[in-house]
């Protein structure tokens, strides 16, 4: 287990602030098949905003401990109750697989402490098993797949056979996607699995050709999704004519894949970190501590999450769940990357979504300039409707 911890220590502290701290606890994959997701990149803007708000709340200083998940749920449930009920963590920023997020949302809601999910993409913490504690900032199997699905039948892409990692998030990711297919008119033709951390993806790729479909849905991440994109370019599968459809990308993702295998892909996306001045100026400040990368999507939702929680925390006067989280969902969520977005009801922060594709090498004008913002989705289009929804806490 990975434990690092960080203290920005402040002047004295106030008495509303439980054991007079603030502690941040970052969860996530820091080693494995999804650590270049969020991982470090995620730690350092959990960092950045703590550093940006100046270190202490209320007087009281900031912590920031870091746990690697490994993507295992035992691990990810055995660090988050030691560090609620031992170690006093005030909140937990998760980008953990859905397995861990579920179970992570159940303990955050009996404990009554915010849980800021911040690149897990489950869709049930915000649906069916919505909690009064917990927050999404970046994306969902829902929202990515609505907008993958919109923009590839734009362009006649009516048919579909899907590749997906076998476990809850890709399985789920692979449903949502077949609504939106099916209600537009066209049809899922067949599937296949694979296990989590697959190098070799060529019987898949195979049964993919031979089904015929004009799009071969991705419903994967990390890098599973960079292996398959670059076999099914050893495969001459797009230069045969069918069309790669990931569901959801990652600008590391676009990094790591190169610009030739991915040029033309289009996609919804959370953030960009070359959208206006001030996500330029955030990125620039990460790119000089992280080694010249630029942040992704997931990692700029951290900052904005972060930030509103400890601007919630100053505003309520104090860190108790319930306090911090009446002040979240009170105050408009406005900050270098996410502007004036509300928190709804049942935790999705309102926040539109970037229709994006990825440039052609010819069109790029440097390292990590890789998409072109084709439109914006707003909120009300891009994430589920209140009518549609399963939460509880929007029926009341």
């Amino acid at each position: 287990m990975l434990m690092l911890t960080t203290a920005l220590v402040a002047s004295p502290a106030s008495a509303e602030i439980s054991d007079n701290v603030v502690r941040i606890g970052v969860m996530a994959d820091q080693s494995g098949p999804y650590a270049d997701n969020c991982g470090p990149g995620s730690v350092l803007m959990v960092k950045m905003a703590v550093e940006d708000f100046g270190g202490s709340v209320n007087g009281s200083p900031i912590e920031v401990v870091v746990a690697d998940d490994q993507n295992k749920p035992d691990i990810g449930v055995a660090q988050a109750l030691k560090w609620v009920d031992e170690e006093g963590v005030d909140t937990i920023v998760g980008c953990s697989a859905s397995s861990i997020a579920h179970a992570v949302n159940d303990i955050m809601r009996d404990k009554q402490k915010p849980y800021i999910v911040s690149g897990s993409a489950s869709t049930a913490v915000t649906n069916e098993s919505c909690s009064p504690m917990t927050t999404n900032w970046a994306f969902d199997t829902y929202t990515l797949a609505k907008g993958a699905v919109a923009a590839q039948m734009a362009r006649g892409m009516d048919s579909w056979y899907f590749i997906t990692v076998d476990y809850t998030f890709g399985k789920t990711w692979q449903e949502d996607a077949t609504r939106f297919i099916e209600a537009a008119g066209g049809k899922v033709v067949g599937s296949t699995l694979h296990p989590l951390g697959t190098n070799d993806f060529s019987s898949q790729l195979l049964q993919a050709q031979a089904s015929g479909a004009k799009a071969i849905g991705i419903a994967n991440a990390g890098a599973d999704l960079g292996n398959l994109i670059k076999q099914a370019n050893e495969f001459g599968i797009v230069a045969a004519g069918q069309n790669l459809a990931p569901l959801g990308v990652l600008i590391n993702n676009i990094h790591a894949i190169g610009l030739e295998p991915t040029k033309g892909m289009v996609f919804s996306s959370a953030a960009y970190w070359d959208r206006d001045d001030e996500s330029r100026a955030l990125a620039q400040r990460f790119s000089e501590a992280f080694n010249g990368r630029k942040p992704n999507e997931a990692q700029l939702v951290t900052y904005s999450a972060v930030t509103h929680y400890l601007k919630s925390i100053a505003a309520a006067g104090a860190d108790d769940g319930v306090s911090v989280m009446t002040s979240m969902r009170e105050m408009p969520v406005s900050d270098a990357i996410v502007k004036d977005a509300k928190i709804r009801g049942d935790g999705v922060v309102m926040k539109p979504m970037l229709a994006s594709k990825v440039k052609a090498p010819s069109e790029s004008k440097g390292e990590w300039d890789y998409y072109e913002i084709i439109g914006e989705i707003a909120a009300e289009d891009a994430w589920r409707s209140e009518a549609d929804s399963a939460c509880a806490l929007l029926k009341k």
